[in-house]
C-alpha cells in the first residue's frame, strides 16, 4: 500500500506526497470519524489509489507531536516571530505563543523581525536579554538588510519546522527570503487595530533546496489554555522549570508559597520580571478555565 506525507489540507482533501515526489489528491475513509481522528498536515500516512492522482487514505501512522493551532502534525521545531516594529512588540502575546510550542514538546528558536525600523538598538537588546536569559536562542532579522536570515535557514537544515507568531509579524516575508522560490503572498499592518491582515489562509508544508521543510501557517491570535492543568504551567517556562526542583514544595506554583526558587530568582533579577507576571495571568486563566 503506498504512504506519503500530507503537505496540504483544503475543504476535506489532503495532498498526500509520497517519496517519488507525486502529489495525490485524497479523501479520508470514513472510519477516522468513528474513530474520532482527523488527519493533520504533517502526518504520515497510507492510502489506496484510484486513478487520474486521487486516492483515499487508509491509515494515519502514529504522530510525534501535535498542534491544535495551528492544525499540524510531527513538527520538529517552531520558529516563533515577533515584529519589533509594525506590529510592536507584544510580549504577552509572545509568550503565550511560547507557552503552547513549550507544551507540544517542541525546539524553539525565537526570531525578532523588521530590525530595519528600529532606531533603538537598546530595545533590540532587551528584549534578546530577556529571552535568552529564558534559554531561548534569538535571532534578530530583517528581510530588507539580509541581518540573521543565514542563521535562520541553518536552524531549518534537517527539521520539520513551524512558522509562529502573530499575523504580520513578517512570517511570510521571512520565509520568502530564506528561499525566493516559495513567492508567498505578504500583507500589510492596519494602522486602525495595530495587527496584519491575514496572508496565509491554510497550513502547508514547503520543501527547503538545502533539507528540511517549514509549515507556512495563519497567524496565532486566539490561543488559550484549554485541557491545560495549573500544574502543566510552569514547566512551560523554561527558567521555572530549571529551578523548580529548588522550591520547598513539590508542585509549587510559583505564587505565594514559601521558600520558592522562581521567586526568589525575580527577586534576584535571574528570572525576567514581565515573564513572571505573565505567568501568573495565565495561571489565574487556567484555573478559571478548570472551574467551568
Amino acid at each position: 500500500m503506498p504512504e506519503g506525507q500530507i503537505v496540504r489540507a483544503v475543504s476535506g482533501f489532503y495532498y498526500v506526497r509520497t517519496p517519488e515526489g507525486e502529489k495525490v489528491q485524497c479523501r479520508a475513509r470514513g472510519v477516522f470519524k468513528k474513530k474520532n481522528v482527523t488527519p493533520l498536515v504533517g502526518d504520515l500516512v497510507r492510502f489506496d489509489w484510484t486513478g487520474d492522482g486521487q486516492g483515499f487514505i487508509t491509515e494515519v501512522k502514529p504522530r510525534k507531536t501535535q498542534l491544535i493551532r495551528p492544525p499540524i502534525a510531527n513538527v520538529e521545531q517552531a520558529i516563533v516571530v515577533s515584529a519589533l516594529r509594525e506590529p510592536a512588540v507584544q510580549l504577552m502575546v509572545l509568550d503565550r505563543v511560547l507557552v503552547h510550542c513549550e507544551k507540544a514538546g517542541l525546539d524553539v528558536v525565537l526570531c525578532l523581525t523588521k530590525t530595519d525600523l528600529v532606531t533603538d538598538e537598546e530595545e533590540i537588546v532587551r528584549v534578546r536579554s530577556i529571552y535568552e536569559t529564558a534559554g531561548y536562542p534569538v535571532v534578530a532579522t530583517s528581510v530588507v538588510t539580509g541581518e540573521g536570515i543565514d542563521t535562520v535557514r541553518q536552524y531549518l537544515k534537517g527539521k520539520l519546522s513551524v512558522f509562529a507568531g502573530q499575523s504580520g509579524v513578517g512570517k511570510s516575508s521571512l520565509l520568502n527570503a530564506i528561499h525566493p522560490g516559495f513567492q508567498l503572498a505578504t500583507g500589510s499592518v492596519s494602522s486602525k487595530i495595530g495587527r496584519g491582515r491575514h496572508t496565509t489562509r491554510t497550513v502547508e508544508i514547503l520543501d527547503l533546496p538545502d533539507g528540511g521543510q517549514v509549515a507556512d501557517t495563519p497567524g496565532f491570535s486566539q490561543l488559550t489554555f484549554q485541557g491545560m492543568e495549573a500544574s502543566e504551567l510552569s514547566d512551560c517556562f523554561p527558567e521555572f522549570r530549571l529551578r523548580s526542583s529548588e522550591c520547598r514544595f513539590r508542585g509549587c506554583l510559583h505564587r505565594n508559597e514559601p521558600d520558592c526558587a522562581v521567586r526568589s530568582a525575580v527577586e534576584k533579577g535571574e528570572v525576567d520580571a514581565g515573564r513572571y507576571e505573565h505567568y501568573l495571568q495565565f495561571l489565574q486563566e487556567v484555573e478559571a478555565l478548570r472551574r467551568y
